[in-house]
C-alpha cells in the first residue's frame, strides 16, 4: 500500500513539474503564434513527462522482487535519492553548459534537472522498499544482515512447527541459522487450527502454541517471512512454495513430511527432517538387547503385537498377539531405521528362550 502511495505522489509531482515548465513564456510562445500551437505546446509539455513517468513505474512494477518497506526504507531511499539527484543535476549541468547557448536561462535545462532528480529519487525509494529483506535498518544507520559462513536459514513447514519438536531443539541453542516462517506456513497452520475436524484442529492449535514459544524466546532468531518473490507467487501448493523460497533464500527445509523431503532434494534443496534427526539422538538398540515394552495392538502379520516405547519407537513383537494390554520384555532380533522413524522388531522372552 506504502509502494502505491509513493508511485502516485511520483506521477503528481511529474506533473506538476511539467505544469509549471508548460506555462512558461518559452513554451507559450507570442501571442501571435496562434493559440492552437500554443495549446498543443503546453499539451505535450504535460503528457510527454507523465507518460515517461508512468512508463518508468510499470517498468519498475514488472522487475519487482521483493515486498514493502517499513519508514526507515522510505527514509533511507530519499536521502540515497536526494544525493543522487544532486550528482545527476551537476552532469546535466556539465552538458547544457557545453550543448545550450545561455544554459542558465533555459527553462528546459531546470525541467530536466527536476524529473531527473524525481525520477532518482523514485528509484532509490522503490529499490530500497522492495530489498528491505538484504538489509536491517537502524535509524540513521544501515546495518547489513549477517553473514554467517557455514550457516544457512532454515525455513519451517506447517509439519516441523505442528510436530513440535522443532522448539526444542532450538531452545538448546544447538541451531545457528535463523529460523524463517513464511507467511503461506502460518496461514495454512490457522486453516488447520480453524478445521471442523476435531483433531485436525488440535493439531493445528498446537501448531500455533508452537510459533508463540519460538517467538517468545529471545534467544531463538526467528523471522516471519512475507517477501513477494515471484517464484513463490507462481507455485500453486505450499510445498512448492517452500521449495522456491528455499531455494531463493539459499535456505535449508526443516520438515518432517517424507514427501517434501523428496521433493526438496530433487530440486537441490538442503532438507533437515525432524524423523531423521530424532533417530540419530535415539540410543541404539542392537541385536540381543532387551526392552520393555507394552503390547496394544495387534501386528500386521499373523501373531505379531505392537508396542511403542517412550520415545515414539514403533515395536513388532513375534507371537505378542494374545498378549494385548501386557508389558513385555522382548528380545531385540533387528532394527530398521528409515526418515518416516524406526522400527524394532524382536520376541518375548520365553520365545527367545
Amino acid at each position: 500500500m506504502v509502494l502505491h502511495v509513493i508511485r502516485a505522489v511520483f506521477v503528481l509531482v511529474v506533473l506538476g513539474i511539467a505544469i509549471s515548465y508548460a506555462l512558461t513564456p518559452e513554451v507559450r510562445g507570442t501571442p501571435d503564434a496562434g493559440e492552437e500551437a500554443m495549446f498543443l505546446r503546453m499539451a505535450l509539455v504535460m503528457i510527454v513527462p507523465v507518460i515517461l513517468a508512468v512508463t518508468l513505474i510499470l517498468t519498475d512494477m514488472a522487475f519487482r522482487r521483493k515486498s514493502l518497506s517499513s519508514i526507515s526504507g522510505l527514509f533511507f531511499g530519499v536521502v540515497a535519492g536526494v544525493f543522487l539527484a544532486y550528482v545527476l543535476g551537476m552532469i546535466v549541468d556539465l552538458a547544457a553548459s557545453v550543448f545550450v547557448a545561455d544554459y542558465e536561462e533555459v527553462g528546459l535545462v531546470i525541467m530536466t534537472k527536476l524529473l531527473v532528480g524525481a525520477c532518482a529519487i523514485y528509484l532509490c525509494v522503490s529499490f530500497v522498499m522492495q530489498t528491505k529483506d538484504d538489509f536491517r535498518f537502524i535509524i540513521p544507520y544501515v546495518e547489513f544482515s549477517r553473514q554467517s559462513k557455514g550457516s544457512h536459514s532454515l525455513v519451517l513447514d506447517t509439519s516441523a512447527i505442528i510436530d513440535g519438536r522443532i522448539a526444542d531443539v532450538a531452545e538448546t541453542r544447538i541451531l545457528e541459522g535463523t529460523l524463517i516462517v513464511p507467511r503461506f506456513v502460518v496461514e495454512e497452520t490457522q486453516n488447520i487450527a480453524d478445521s471442523a475436524d476435531k483433531l485436525r484442529r488440535s493439531r493445528g492449535r498446537r501448531g500455533l502454541d508452537m510459533l508463540n514459544r519460538l517467538r517468545n524466546n529471545d534467544e531463538i532468531d526467528i523471522r516471519l517471512a512475507d517477501a513477494s518473490i515471484p517464484a513463490v507467487e507462481e507455485a500453486t501448493e505450499v510445498d512448492h512454495k517452500l521449495v522456491a523460497l528455499a531455494k531463493h533464500l539459499d535456505a535449508r527445509i526443516v520438515t518432517s513430511d517424507y514427501n517434501l523431503n523428496k521433493v526438496a532434494q530433487l530440486r537441490g534443496v538442503e532438507v533437515i527432517n525432524i524423523n531423521d534427526l530424532a533417530n540419530a539422538l535415539k540410543p541404539v538398540v542392537l541385536p540381543g538387547e532387551t526392552v520393555t515394552v507394552k503390547i496394544i495392538k495387534p501386528g500386521e502379520e499373523a501373531g505379531q503385537g505392537v508396542g511403542y516405547l517412550e520415545d515414539g519407537t514403533m515395536v513388532v513383537v513375534e507371537q505378542a498377539r494374545s498378549r494385548i494390554g501386557e508389558d513385555l520384555t522382548v528380545v531385540v532380533t533387528s532394527a530398521l531405521q528409515t526418515s518416516a522413524g524406526r522400527m524394532i522388531f524382536g520376541k518375548t522372552g520365553n520365545s527367545a528362550t
